[in-house]
């Protein structure tokens, strides 16, 4: 089966690696993601991985609390980088050559993220993890992979969640949403349709990135939409 991309960022949220525990990495489960890359990466095609920190603390949650949002924001970061080391130390045990590239400066486990450097591990097939977000607060993992994926020149975002797609509503409370195959990115604005923050939406539109949400718990998903199989949703001009 070809490939329908060169290079992809794929987007993962924090509370994947947690399991059913809801907190904490899941060893079977980071493992079980491991897996999923390295079948696109046996493709050929060049992935490269944001990671978030929800497994570990929410900003925005921390913050709703009391905690100041500057530095819930940079521990979140922070988490982000913990998820992205042991992501890295599955895939290797999957003998896939990897890169840890953070935001923030934490050169005793991560390299720091220079775009060029960045480049140049993917075109070696090399792995590469993006963590620590954008490196500033008050901007989500979702904005960093609309980003990284612009400064990589990546050919699309696939942001893995747990549905299976993009809604009209919350399917988990209302019965009657409808799953959409396909939606332009002004009718994401326009709807105000939630599964993805509204600069990082921007972001893909001004660089012609297309969005793929899909259900990361299905096994194989990855790889069916890095071939261009109909699975989730895809938004794009």
């Amino acid at each position: 089966m070809n490939p329908a991309y060169r290079r992809v960022v794929l987007k993962l949220s924090g509370e994947v690696l947690a399991g059913k525990a809801r907190f904490g990495i899941h060893p079977t489960v980071i493992r079980g993601v491991a897996e999923q890359i390295q079948e696109v990466h046996s493709l050929g095609v060049q992935i490269a991985v944001v990671i978030g920190g929800g497994n570990i603390i929410r900003g925005m949650t921390a913050a709703s609390q009391g905690m100041d949002r500057a530095t819930a924001d940079y521990m979140g970061m922070m988490a982000s980088v913990l998820n992205g080391l042991a992501l890295q130390d599955s895939l290797e045990k999957l003998e896939l050559e990897t890169r840890v590239l953070s935001a923030l400066t934490i050169q005793e486990v991560a390299e720091p993220y220079i775009r060029r450097r960045a480049v140049r591990h993917l075109e070696k097939g090399r792995v590469v993890i993006f963590s620590g977000g954008t490196g500033n607060p008050y901007f989500t993992t979702d904005s960093a992979a609309a980003l990284r994926a612009a400064e990589v020149g990546a050919d699309a975002v696939l942001k893995a969640t747990k549905v299976d797609g993009v809604y009209s509503a919350d399917p988990e409370k209302d019965e009657s949403a409808i799953r959409y195959e396909r939606l332009s990115y002004e009718e994401v604005i326009r709807r105000d349709l939630r599964f993805m923050d509204q600069s990082a939406i921007a972001l893909c539109r001004e660089n012609g990135l297309p969005i793929v949400v899909f259900d990361m718990n299905v096994p194989g998903n990855i790889r069916k939409v890095a071939c261009g199989e109909s699975v989730g949703t895809t938004i794009a001009d």
